[in-house]
């Protein structure tokens, strides 16, 4: 039988007649294989760090240079000024080589030298190319000839076929704007949000700091920009994330969802087959750089890639004070939970990787085991649904040796982790608006204790066939997990697909060794830790409200034709919906992005502006023609958009003034000024998912619905949206049903007519009148 599997190379017996040797050809044959596929791993990754070393020139240039610096030699032509007649006479010193030998080492020498000089030289003009962001503040779709010429160097600068981390050390690093500019966006920004009392106070406050402890301040964060590669991604790492107590569940964690119509197949385990392969098709390009880096502006201005780097193999590990990323290089097993127990499954046979129907089978093994859990295994990821400190402190006194290690070394050292879950969701016609919240909920929190929320993300199999994902946010922002989970899905529907009767393609394997269950041995003690987690997370659970919908009135084609970017307007139709849902403007937050930075990753566009607030007063007030109404959208329209490329170019408000207080607390000073900065909440939080890879003038099918996140503020709202084609975009709004002032339904209805009034002040007729 299958499962009858050796898992040994050989045994041995003693017998009279001596010792009797019984080898085991297929586990030989397993570990020959497997070492093969990890000495292949090897040679790629070692390939493509010489590729990505000597970026933006190619391993072949070497030889090309050489071939140059020789020719001429053998021309009598001394193309290093000297320099090879210095080599030769140093080498003539040690008496080993003889006069021929001696000019070809000279040449070799300094061909290579030449080389290295020229790849230095073309990184740092590729840098200070790629430092100037003149480009990104141009009216749209008009280049000016200065930055047309900047393009062509660019491009010339680029290489041919950069991988995905080529242009890593050609990113110029984050700068540090000076402290009164901040101070003075700063105060721009609160400016609608105070009256005038409260303004002259803030004022006073700020100028104080800008002119005596900013500077100081700033001295310590210049020295720090100098040293480090961003000044702020680590420090936002650690003390915005991993430092964080509280629970990650809903606070932290984010979730993607499936196609919002189409349903590949309804079998459970056939969709699991497809997106854990194609999840792992992904990875392999991730390893050997296959994915290309992301490029704007007609492919030419590249992105940070650093956050790839962390996207499998890797696990939150909870500490008392603060918690840490642990990142294997390699994985060859993923952990699978289903009704309480928990399966690690191995993903390569053969030195292969495990085909999708040979995916599934596993899976429909895991669904059709009938065991029981062990005691305590059922809700054991409670732990990590609830408070930090309570699962470091369970970690270490349960899960520090024996079985309990080896089962949680499975989870934290697996490629990601998977869930069987065993109820039905996805978008229903027969109850859209219930079937939708459902989902996100499902996705975002599940029970609280099946998805392992400190994975770098969880992938989530419904009974139905439909899926979704639970992403931890530490290592990276919710564009990248985007990026894997487009990528997924195409590759799931377009390229593996599925058979008539709904199975994976292909066939199935019965010399696949089954599924292991991970053993455990959880006591009383520990047991009573995880209900107080659960606890905890279900009570966080419970309060969370969602409403998720999807808006087709109009979508980015017609706000295009209104000659206006489609996210400003999006955000200004939030600013008027949150005034109409609250009766007063909020502190608000977009995430943006410094990818175009080295080892960039968020910035805070603060949306609710001076010009914002002036344009919904006007659509508030029904003597205001809509002349003066478009006049005012269009001010507010170009000011978000400024702040927007502000904040992409290093020149934002929040991460600058955050670093600040991070340095003020080292140097163990107050700051009135930057704590009441730090303290005000973001009351309406907000975030557009990109769409990056599935093209839906060829698919129209494809559509997703993108993903969400839970409420920053405990009386504000969470707002994320994915502004999908021409005709359409989906919106995920959160809230907590404790608070009185906030419903999450209610301010969706407020997002979808604002929508349509706004767009009504174009007279385009019927187009926004569905």
């Amino acid at each position: 039988m299958a499962e009858a599997y050796q898992a040994v190379a050989f045994q041995f017996t003693v017998t009279p007649d001596g010792i009797d040797l019984r080898m085991s050809h297929e586990a030989l044959k397993q570990i020959y294989l497997s070492g093969v596929h990890s000495w292949k791993r090897k040679f790629i990754r070692f390939k493509n760090g010489i590729i990505t070393g000597v970026f933006p020139a190619s391993p072949s240039s070497w030889f090309i240079v050489l071939v140059g610096v020789m020719s001429t030699m053998y021309a009598k032509i001394d193309p290093s000024l000297g320099l090879i007649a210095k080599i030769n006479r140093t080498l003539d010193t040690t008496g080993y080589m003889s006069n021929q030998t001696q000019n070809i080492v000279s040449g070799i020498l300094f061909g290579t030298g030449l080389w290295v000089t020229l790849i230095v030289t073309m990184r740092y003009s590729l840098k200070m190319l790629l430092s100037y962001h003149g480009w990104i503040f141009a009216e749209h779709g008009k280049l000016s000839s200065g930055t047309k010429i900047w393009m062509t160097l660019v491009k010339l600068f680029s290489g041919r076929k950069p991988m995905l981390y080529s242009f890593q050390s050609s990113l110029p690093r984050l700068p540090v704007p000076a402290v009164k500019d901040t101070v003075n966006r700063y105060l721009e920004s609160v400016r609608p949000l105070m009256d005038d009392e409260e303004f002259r106070r803030m004022e006073g406050l700020a100028k104080d700091f800008a002119f005596n402890l900013g500077p100081r301040l700033q001295w310590y964060l210049k020295l720090k920009s100098w040293w480090a590669t961003n000044y702020v991604s680590d420090w936002w790492e650690e003390y915005v994330y991993l430092r964080g107590r509280g629970p990650i569940m809903v606070n932290s964690n984010y979730f993607a969802m499936d196609f919002l119509y189409l349903s590949p197949t309804t079998m459970q385990a056939a969709r699991a087959g497809n997106a854990i392969h194609a999840t792992l098709l992904y990875r392999k390009k991730l390893d050997r750089q296959e994915i290309k880096p992301i490029l704007l502006m007609g492919s030419t201005v590249p992105l940070c890639s650093a956050q790839w780097e962390r996207m499998f193999n890797t696990s939150r590990i909870p500490g008392e004070e603060s918690d840490t990323l642990q990142h294997v290089k390699d994985s060859k097993h993923i952990v699978v939970y289903h009704k309480g127990r928990y399966f690690k499954v191995w993903l390569y046979h053969d030195g292969r990787l495990l085909k999708p129907r040979e995916i599934e089978q596993q899976m429909q093994r895991i669904l059709d085991d009938g065991s029981e859990p062990q005691a305590g295994e059922e809700k054991l990821a409670a732990l990590t649904a609830g408070d930090r400190v309570p699962w470091a402190k369970a970690r270490r006194a349960y899960f520090s040796n024996g079985k309990n290690k080896q089962s949680l070394d499975a989870i934290e050292k697996a490629a990601f982790f998977v869930t069987l879950d065993d109820v039905e969701r996805g978008y229903t016609k027969e109850d859209p608006v219930k079937s939708l919240d459902a989902y996100a909920k499902s996705l975002i929190h599940g029970k609280c204790y099946d998805r392992w929320f400190d994975k770098s993300f969880t992938l989530i199999i419904f009974k139905n066939g439909r899926m979704g994902l639970n992403a931890e946010h530490s290592w990276a922002d919710a564009p990248i997990v985007g990026h894997l989970w487009e990528n997924v899905m195409a590759t799931d529907y377009l390229e593996l697909g599925y058979s008539e009767d709904g199975h994976c393609k292909g066939d199935t394997n019965q010399n696949i060794p089954v599924p292991t269950k991970l053993q455990w041995e959880i006591p009383e003690e520990c047991q009573e830790m995880v209900e107080r987690s659960l606890s905890t997370a279900v009570a966080l659970a419970d309060d969370v409200d969602f409403s998720s919908f999807y808006f087709d009135t109009f979508g980015k084609g017609l706000i295009k034709k209104a000659k206006t970017s489609p996210d400003a307007f999006v955000q200004l139709a939030l600013q008027l919906a949150h005034y109409r849902d609250m009766g007063k403007f909020s502190l608000t937050y977009e995430a943006s992005m410094t990818r175009l930075f080295r080892e960039g990753r968020t910035e805070t566009v603060r949306s609710c502006t001076v010009e914002s607030c002036n344009f919904v007063r006007s659509m508030e007030d029904p003597t205001e023609s809509n002349e003066n109404k478009l006049k005012l959208f269009r001010l507010a329209s170009a000011k978000h958009q400024h702040l927007y490329r502000l904040a992409m170019t290093g020149s934002g408000i929040d991460r600058h003034l955050f670093c600040l207080y991070v340095v003020s607390k080292y140097l163990a000073v107050d700051s009135p000024f930057l704590k009441e900065v730090l303290s005000e909440p973001w009351r309406l939080s907000t975030s557009q998912t990109p769409q990056q890879h599935i093209d839906l003038k060829k698919n129209p099918e494809m559509l997703s619905c993108g993903g969400g996140f839970g409420p920053v503020a405990d009386d504000g709202y969470g707002v994320s949206y994915i502004i999908l084609d021409e005709n359409s975009i989906h919106f995920h709004v959160s809230s907590k049903i404790s608070c009185s002032k906030t419903d999450s339904h209610r301010f969706g209805k407020n997002i979808a007519k604002a929508m349509v009034d706004i767009m009504r002040l174009f007279n385009f007729g019927k187009n926004c009148n569905k």
